[in-house]
């Protein structure tokens, strides 16, 4: 038996679909937005827009990043508290859908750290400040991406609330 194989539940398996999505949405795509802004950036210098404003809109943006990251890390831990499971008898399917489909809007919160770095480029021209939000997206994506312990916490709690009899509702 593999070490990342539950005696019930194969953890890969469960874990494959959001993280893919979570790579694709957090780094994947951030990344390829970047090198459209480096490409841009080498072709000629953009205009600061901002002038001596640009400065405090940086912070603004970075408060407004690292807001972001907390709400996430919150975030992450209020969806998964309540029941993810339908039947009994559909437990591994069901807790596999429903973690990929709780997961989706948490990554696309994260991937949205990057995007402030994309409007300050385009504002000011800076791109070393756009990479940074990219890199601080992709951090805050690494605080929460899916990992083999954490789901097996999650599906302990999920024993429990169907063990209590507590289920998703359609």
């Amino acid at each position: 038996m593999s070490a990342y194989q539950d005696d019930d539940y194969d953890l890969n398996r469960i874990i494959i679909r959001p993280l893919y999505f979570g790579l694709l949405a957090n780094i994947v795509v951030p990344v390829a937005l970047l090198f459209v802004c480096y490409y841009i950036n080498n072709r000629g210098p953009r205009p600061n827009a901002l002038g001596d404003a640009s400065d405090m809109v940086f912070y603004i943006f970075l408060v407004l990043a690292v807001a972001e990251c907390g709400l996430a890390i919150w975030w992450r831990t209020k969806l998964f508290k309540s029941p993810m499971i339908r039947t009994k008898e559909t437990f591994e399917r069901d807790f596999s859908d429903e973690y990929l489909r709780r997961s989706r809007p948490l990554f696309i919160l994260i991937a949205s750290i990057s995007i402030y770095g994309y409007i300050y480029f385009y504002l000011t021209g800076q791109f070393n400040a756009a990479a940074w939000f990219v890199v601080g997206s992709f951090l805050v994506f690494q605080l929460v991406r899916p990992r083999h312990g954490l789901v097996r916490k999650l599906i302990d709690h999920q024993k429990q609330l169907v063990e209590k009899g507590q289920f998703l509702q359609s």
